[in-house]
């Protein structure tokens, strides 16, 4: 059949995970004991506290559209918590409410990005940054990190990746799939020089909440009132609040920004779940307690995962700082023979361990950097203890 479809569509990769996810989704469909390790979502349900204002807002038939940007209530909520939080100040209509970060993000990136724009991504990177750029028509420039920079983007690599058509970086922080947390003075060199070339930064910052080891997080748009003007603060309630599928997220920046932003969103969803607004309000103005539970429940996990993977002959990690996964180096596996098997790509291992462990990660090729896998500690103790255990004997199979 001819292809008729637009050139925007056509420059769309799909996911380059789905013959790994079409094997799961066969696997859990034939009943198999599988561990689940790839997953990008909180194991913990969606607070109790939070699920009962989403009730009361049925109850009291809040279904109706809301106003295209959020309601008001959850806006003023928003900046409250950015002001207090991450020492933002923004009003209410310098935000808007979308059905998710991930909108948040294609918003931003669809208003500022013109045909031919660069934006500059460091990588490894979350999948969707560099197809959202393409759907604009923009180019994304690629700029690797490594172990030696804790897959971190120096402010010397951002100058020299500059060019008079560069519009734009994209920032992660904490990283998915690394979760490397940039200090304030990483922040403040890199915003130096974006306001030296006067380009934008959209800032993803869903994974704020969940930091390691007593470290303080800032964000980029908090250093300097320059930096503010040209960047778009993105987050939203699915990893710190477990609320994955209550598609809610919200973005903050420059009015005129937000304006643009709010006029896409006018012809694409208009507002988000009425439902959804209602539960993220009580989210971010209940106490906050339950966040801190479920960090500190992460991070006892991230200790575990990170001593015991590094314990795996062929396997070793950096410790994560934030976030939930853990970006394992598995160079020392590929591209040698180990029986019958043989693995060129991170994606043959990572059916191997498919096959033969039972347990389901993600190649780092999908993020842009091969000779990695993405482990995820989104999941339960006895399910991480269960999938390191089974990794390990699939490895120790291998090599003996």
């Amino acid at each position: 059949m001819k292809n008729n479809f637009s050139k925007r569509i056509n420059s769309l990769q799909t996911s380059a995970t789905m013959e790994i996810a079409a094997r799961v989704i066969e696997l859990k469909s034939n009943g198999t004991d599988l561990i689940d390790l790839g997953v990008g979502e909180p194991d913990f349900p969606t607070p109790e506290h939070i699920k009962l204002a989403a009730k009361r807002a049925l109850d009291i038939d809040k279904t109706k559209y809301t106003l295209n940007v959020g309601t008001l209530e959850l806006r003023d909520a928003i900046a409250k918590k950015l002001y207090n939080d991450n020492h933002l100040e923004y009003k209410s209509s310098d935000i808007i409410v979308s059905a998710g970060a991930k909108q948040s993000l294609f918003n931003a990136i669809q208003v500022l990005i013109n045909e031919g724009d660069e934006v500059i991504v460091p990588i490894p990177t979350y999948v969707s940054y560099i197809q959202m750029i393409n759907f604009a028509g923009g180019k994304a420039v690629i700029i690797p990190t490594d172990e030696s920079t804790s897959f971190k983007l120096s402010p010397d690599k951002l100058s020299e990746h500059i060019t008079p058509k560069t519009k734009m970086l994209v920032l992660c922080n904490p990283s998915n799939p690394t979760g490397a947390v940039y200090s304030p003075d990483e922040l403040k060199n890199l915003a130096e020089v974006s306001n030296e070339q006067n380009i934008y930064v959209v800032s993803d910052e869903i994974y704020e909440k969940l930091i390691f080891d007593d470290l303080q997080i800032r964000s980029i748009a908090s250093l300097d009132e320059n930096i503010k003007r040209r960047t778009v603060v993105v987050n939203g309630f699915s990893k710190s609040y477990s609320m994955t599928g209550w598609r809610i997220g919200y973005a903050a920046a420059d009015g005129e920004i937000i304006k643009n932003m709010a006029k896409l969103q006018s012809h694409s969803t208009s507002n988000a779940s009425s439902i959804s607004q209602e539960a993220a309000l009580e989210a971010l103005t209940a106490s906050q307690d339950i966040v801190e539970f479920m960090r500190n429940k992460f991070e006892i996990r991230r200790d575990f995962i990170y001593k015991e993977i590094n314990l795996i002959p062929g396997l070793s990690a950096l410790k994560p700082s934030g976030a939930f996964y853990l970006f394992t180096n598995v160079s020392q596996l590929l591209n040698k023979q180990f029986r019958k098997h043989i693995f060129k790509t991170t994606s043959d291992l990572i059916l191997y361990l498919l096959d033969e462990a039972r347990v389901s990660t993600v190649p780092g090729s999908a993020f842009g950097l091969e000779n990695y896998i993405r482990i995820s500690y989104a999941a339960s103790f006895d399910h991480l203890e269960e999938g390191v255990g089974r990794i390990k004997t699939a490895i120790n199979k291998l090599l003996a």
